[in-house]
C-alpha cells in the first residue's frame, strides 16, 4: 500500500523529534538551534516552525514524548502500566510496580529532563515546564499513595497519609535521584529500581 500523506506527515514528525531529543542531550538547551536539528531531521527549518511553532514548543513535545515512550495522546494514569500499578492488590508488590514503572520511563527522559532543569534557571518558560512537570508527577503519585492507603487499610509506617506518601515516592523516584545514582554514580538502571523498591516498602509499609 501506498504511504498516505497523514503517514509521510508522522514519520517526518518523529524523525524531528527524535533528532530534537538526540541533540538536546548531546548539546544541551543552549547550544542546539532549530537549524541545527532541521539539518539532523532532514527537513527545511520551516518544516520544524511550522510543525512545532518554536524551539522550546519541541523540546516540551520531545520530553512528553520520551515521558510516555510514544506520540498518542494517553495520560499517565491511563496507561497499562500505571493500571496495573493501581489494580494491583498487595501493597509491596505496588511499590515494586511503581518503581518498575519509574525506570521505564526515567530509562527514556532522565536525559532530556536534565536538559529541562539545567536550562530554567535562566529561561523563564523553561522554569515552568520544570515546575509543571514536577507537579504532574506528583500527581501520579499521589494517584498511586490514595490506592496504597486503601490497600494498607490506613497503616502506613509512622502515621504517613497518601499526601506524605506521595512527597517520599517523588523524591525516591524523581529524575534527580535517579541522575544522582544512575548517571551519576554508575548504578545500573534495575540496581536503581531494586533500590526504590526497597527504599519505597521500608518508608512507607509497616
Amino acid at each position: 500500500m501506498p504511504t498516505t500523506r497523514a503517514e509521510k506527515a508522522l514519520r517526518t514528525r518523529r524523525r524531528m523529534l527524535d533528532a530534537a531529543h538526540r541533540l538536546f542531550v548531546e548539546r544541551g538547551w543552549t547550544r542546539t538551534t532549530v537549524e541545527d536539528i532541521a539539518r539532523a531531521a532532514e527537513v527545511g527549518v520551516q518544516t520544524v516552525y511550522f510543525t512545532f511553532g518554536n524551539k522550546r514548543a519541541l523540546l516540551k513535545e520531545a520530553l512528553d514524548t520520551a515521558i510516555a515512550g510514544d506520540t498518542d495522546p494517553i495520560t499517565t494514569l491511563d496507561r497499562p502500566w500505571a493500571r496495573e500499578v493501581l489494580a494491583e492488590p498487595a501493597p509491596a508488590a505496588q511499590l515494586a510496580l511503581q518503581a518498575a514503572g519509574a525506570r521505564r520511563v526515567l530509562e527514556r527522559a532522565a536525559p532530556v529532563l536534565e536538559v529541562v532543569r539545567a536550562a530554567a534557571a535562566a529561561d523563564a518558560e523553561l522554569a515552568e515546564l520544570w515546575r509543571a512537570n514536577g507537579e504532574q508527577r506528583h500527581t501520579v503519585q499521589r494517584r498511586f499513595a490514595e490506592a496504597l492507603v486503601e490497600k494498607a487499610g490506613d497503616a502506613l509506617r509512622d502515621g504517613h497519609d497518601a499526601a506524605s506518601a506521595a512527597d517520599i515516592a517523588v523524591t525516591v523516584l524523581g529524575p534527580e535521584t535517579y541522575a544522582l545514582l544512575v548517571t551519576g554514580r554508575g548504578w545500573s538502571p534495575s540496581r536503581w529500581e531494586h533500590w526504590a523498591a526497597d527504599a519505597l516498602v521500608r518508608q512507607l509499609l509497616p
